[in-house]
């Protein structure tokens, strides 16, 4: 999922360089036709489109959808710069909510909480947690615990969800644990 938004974003900000590529080069053409071509050194797209751009410079209905076509571009690239710089909405687990306020965490700082209380279970080498909120209050709570091969699987699941109770109750969190052997060489703490 990491690599996927990483993705739209890298995607997203080449798209956005292009099209202000584009329409800089739009911009410079409509104000002087030739300097595109004589930069480039390309006489001969100058004859091919040189009747185009003269359409652009006359008045009339051309003129009119050539000023809505640059409109919706320059409209559409601070649309994608809005989405690309500004910061979304940080998702909270909410614990209590009243007249005068509600209280929440972040999901990472729970996440952090969830690991370290399964680490003070006996038998645990390490752990791995992830915290997802849901919109009405309360959410998910995955923990991944390694172990080894002397503790019993169940036994170890069973006191992390016990150690767990009192982060889940209070913010009406479903836990769900998984137990997995270590790797080799991992040491209980």
């Amino acid at each position: 999922m990491i690599l996927a938004r990483a993705l739209v974003r890298l995607v997203s900000f080449l798209l956005l360089v292009t099209l202000a590529l584009l329409g800089l080069a739009v911009a410079v053409a409509a104000v002087d036709p030739g300097g595109v071509t004589d930069l480039f050194d390309l006489p001969q797209l100058r004859d091919a489109v040189g009747g185009w751009f003269s359409d652009l410079a006359a008045s009339g209905p051309i003129a009119l959808a050539s000023l809505l076509g640059g409109a919706g571009a320059v409209l559409l690239g601070l649309v994608l710069l809005a989405g690309l710089l500004i910061p979304r909405r940080e998702r909270l687990v909410r614990l209590a909510s009243s007249s005068s306020g509600t209280l929440s965490a972040r999901r990472g700082t729970l996440a952090q909480i969830a690991g370290h209380l399964a680490e003070q279970v006996r038998g645990v080498t390490s752990t791995r947690t992830k915290v997802k909120s849901r919109r009405r209050g309360g959410g998910r709570l995955k923990v991944r615990v390694d172990r080894p091969r002397t503790a019993p699987p169940g036994a170890t699941k069973q006191a992390v969800v016990e150690q767990l109770e009192s982060l889940t109750g209070p913010f009406k969190l479903k836990a769900r644990v998984q137990t997995r052997l270590g790797e080799p060489g991992s040491r209980v703490q």
